[in-house]
């Protein structure tokens, strides 16, 4: 597995302190100020952008590659859907006659029936290609963990989200690797971006997997589940009962 961060969004820092300052003022100038900061001050800026709502940090992308992975991790990942984009290297159009790779993972690595069932579905499908059969066609007996490569590209909102729940213990061991690879290079280019690239119980302090009992976590005392018990009707209490700002009885 390889991750390689391919592009981002220059002057970052500055953007997320700008777009949150639209709300007072909008210019040219504004946007020139701030990059002028220094990063002190950029700092106790950015304390506000990550306290508040995450609507500025869309306006960050990073595009990442993702190599050596198997499809069954595509398979999940593509399941991030809001402020991403993917494009992944094609089955149809690969020919894999002379030979894929493929991932081992947990207890089938080593594995004598998982390896040799590999080489099996390798030689029936080099056969059938020679038989004439489209290769578009022929992959349908390809395996889940055969290797393949996808592109990413997807907003700081995005990232957040995408980590508090990709790092978690419950998630298989390639997908975490993969999360922990990608926040570690956008540590390294945006370190001021730390606070909101972590596991959900390490940014909030709550699990919002409440049937995962297994988590070490939980079991040494260190983090609670979300408890929505009765959260719905407290709701709407006080969403009734509110009197709105500025408006009188």
């Amino acid at each position: 597995m390889k991750v390689t961060l391919l592009n981002w969004t220059k002057d970052a820092d500055s953007i997320l302190i700008f777009s949150k300052k639209t709300r007072l003022s909008m210019s040219p100038k504004g946007y020139e100020d701030i990059k002028n900061l220094s990063n002190a001050e950029k700092e106790e800026e950015l304390k506000y952008v990550f306290g508040t709502i995450g609507s500025s940090w869309e306006f960050v992308d990073y595009v990442f590659l993702i190599e050596g992975v198997s499809r069954a991790f595509t398979h999940q990942i593509v399941r991030h859907r809001v402020g991403v984009s993917f494009a992944q290297q094609s089955q149809r159009a690969v020919d894999m006659s002379e030979g894929f790779e493929y991932i081992s993972t947990g207890k089938c690595k080593g594995n004598k029936i998982y390896d040799g069932t590999m080489g099996i579905i390798q030689d029936q499908y080099k056969r059938i290609v020679e038989q004439g059969i489209d290769i578009q066609d022929a992959r349908g007996i390809l395996p889940t963990n055969i290797s393949t490569n996808i592109m990413m590209k997807i907003n700081l909102r995005a990232l957040s989200g995408f980590l508090n729940e990709r790092l978690c213990y419950r998630v298989q061991g390639e997908f975490q690797e993969v999360a922990r690879e990608m926040k570690r290079l956008v540590s390294e280019i945006h370190p001021w971006a730390k606070p909101v690239l972590q596991v959900n119980c390490v940014q909030y302090g709550v699990c919002p997997f409440k049937n995962y009992k297994e988590c070490p976590m939980k079991l040494k005392g260190l983090v609670k589940d979300i408890d929505t018990t009765g959260f719905e009707e407290v709701w709407k209490n006080i969403y009734f009962n509110a009197q709105p700002k500025g408006v009188s009885k």
